[in-house]
């Protein structure tokens, strides 16, 4: 598992207080939302902010893009390894 992805499923458990998970538990090709993760809305909003304020990224709630980069941990870490990038 690459560090990334390792560091995002922490801050996701840390951020969403899923305390009974570890992120070895977490598939990083399972969904975020409905299946896999099981996650709503009102957790996306508060990975958004979490995701904001550890990377320094740019979201926007209605864009399309970004629900792209949600659909997984691996979705997630390639978005945050290119705004590294930029």
């Amino acid at each position: 598992m690459s560090d990334l992805n390792h560091e995002i499923k922490a801050l996701i458990i840390d951020s969403l207080n899923l305390e009974d998970l570890t992120p070895d538990d977490i598939d990083s090709e399972a969904p975020l939302f409905v299946d896999g993760l099981g996650l709503d809305s009102i957790d996306a909003l508060e990975l958004g902010v979490a995701l904001q304020k550890r990377y320094g990224l740019t979201l926007s709630a209605e864009s399309e893009e970004t629900r792209r980069h949600f659909a997984s941990i691996s979705s997630l870490a390639a978005f945050v390894e290119a705004s590294r990038t930029k």
